[in-house]
């Protein structure tokens, strides 16, 4: 069965209610008929990375509640779930158990034994493409007394699976399974992208490997019901690839396209954007990771992508560097810029909400980040205590906090247009693009009898919706 053309909820587990528990009393208080899918980010067991060094994806975290509450989230509403693909945790069973018997461990094969791979010049080391400040291997010690060393390339906590190993394949479709039978019905694939080792190259996004390995996720996905969102920041020609081969990429374009429109009154970038955009697309405008900017190089001039990075970190966030950076002073080494949008906004209410606007109006299924959805400001307080600059946009909102947050204004009237969004029939027909100056921008769905289209006027942040009610076939306005 497909997914539902209605918005979804990104979430974490314990951040939006406390609990799975607390999760499911909000959306069935608040958001039925506003959300019809939730994306509950890593809820299993880990020892690192704010979920994602998973120690298996078969159990929940006691801390979030069971696999029953997970059930009653996915009975009403489409879930997704999160598969981390590159690796593993070194607390795994699997990984436990390689270090207790060495190369005699049945699931030796999963990990990328640097040492097997021949010899790796400096120059080899220089192409690859690094998540930290030193080389992507860590060294272990078997219980045995000998030492390896195998790929890392995140936290030393989350150890690289090895994709020359069938062993590998076999334990993601067990993964796979499981989850559909717990009635998942998304996977977002977390960063795909360092699956692919081949030396010589950057061992990342490395074609037409990594295709391969993504088309065996989709076919193996569709037996059992799934279907798969592949996540990667990079070059938008990498959506493409990925909408093309019939899985749903990413719109991580939109909300550097989204800001720069605002900011500079023009959306004149944005509306090429949208004429070619991939229309089977997830469509962001937060997540639980910062703006991030490669995915609008090459479609921003620099000098464009400058003033955005310039004047969204000059007001509300930090800019994070990319790792391998040659000159951190050039455009190229920002890689994200660490804020909540209603900040990167500047807390302007209007233009907040004609951004949503944009967002539903936008071709592809919407996505709502939870703080995204409050009207979030910027946790400078749990950013410090935790040392994760990306900590600013993923505040803990318990039951009493989220329930009273949903009650501002602002949250209602995005209420109101996350209800429109998820329930015209217009918006499951096709989309237009209408002409309009550079500081207006004008978006329309049909299908058949049913009509909406929105006007926003960037100068003032003003976004107008006109439609035809699908109830008696009036015409009808609605101030966003």
């Amino acid at each position: 069965m497909s997914l539902r053309n209605e918005v979804q909820l990104i979430t974490y587990p314990d951040r939006f209610g406390g609990d799975l528990a607390g999760l499911y009393q909000l959306l069935d208080q608040h958001l039925v008929g506003a959300v019809g899918g939730v994306h509950i980010l890593p809820l299993y067991p880990s020892n690192a990375d704010g979920g994602f060094s998973p120690l298996t994806h078969m159990e929940v975290d006691p801390r979030y509640g069971d696999w029953a509450d997970v059930e009653r989230i996915s009975a009403r509403f489409d879930l997704c779930v999160d598969l981390v693909i590159s690796h593993i945790a070194d607390e795994s069973p699997e990984f436990l158990d390689f270090v207790a018997r060495g190369q005699a461990s049945p699931h030796a094969e999963l990990f990328v034994q640097v040492d097997s791979l021949g010899e790796i010049s400096l120059e080899d080391l220089a192409k690859i493409h690094i998540r930290k400040e030193k080389e992507p291997f860590r060294q272990v010690r078997l219980a045995s007394g000998e030492t390896c060393r195998v790929w890392c390339t995140f936290t030393e906590r989350q150890i690289d699976l090895n994709y020359d190993s069938p062993q590998t394949y076999q334990l993601m479709e067990t993964y796979m399974a499981f989850l559909a039978a717990r009635g998942v019905k998304l996977l977002r694939l977390d960063a795909f992208g360092y699956t692919t080792k081949k030396i010589g190259s950057s061992c990342f996004l490395v074609e037409p490997d990594v295709y391969r390995i993504l088309e065996w996720f989709r076919e193996t996905g569709a037996k059992y019901g799934v279907e798969m969102l592949p996540e990667v920041h990079d070059h938008i020609s990498y959506q493409y690839a990925i909408s093309r081969r019939h899985m749903h990429p990413y719109a991580f374009a939109l909300p550097p396209l989204v800001l720069h429109a605002f900011l500079s009154g023009t959306g004149c970038y944005l509306k090429q954007w949208l004429r070619m955009c991939p229309r089977n697309q997830i469509t962001v405008l937060d997540t639980h990771d910062g703006i991030c900017i490669p995915d609008v190089e090459g479609m921003l001039p620099e000098t464009e992508i400058r003033y955005l990075v310039e004047e969204v970190s000059r007001r509300s966030a930090d800019p994070i560097m990319r790792r391998s950076a040659v000159n951190v002073h050039s455009v190229g080494a920002i890689y994200q810029l660490t804020c909540t949008f209603y900040e990167a906004l500047m807390r302007n209410d209007e233009a907040y909400i004609a951004a949503r606007a944009i967002q539903f109006f936008t071709p592809g299924i919407p996505q709502v980040y939870y703080v995204g959805l409050l009207a979030g400001c910027n946790d400078f307080e749990l950013a410090e205590h935790s040392g994760e600059a990306r900590d600013v946009n993923r505040h803990h909102y318990g039951l009493e906090e989220a329930q009273q947050a949903l009650q501002q204004p602002l949250v209602q009237r995005l209420l109101s247009l996350m209800r429109f969004r998820s329930s015209h029939p217009a918006f499951d027909g096709r989309f237009e693009l209408i002409q309009s100056g550079d500081s207006a921008l004008a978006m329309a769905w049909r299908h058949g009898p049913h009509y909406c289209r929105l006007q926003v006027e960037l100068s003032t942040c003003q976004a107008f919706i006109h439609y035809r009610d699908p109830d008696d076939g009036s015409e009808r306005q609605m101030h966003c």
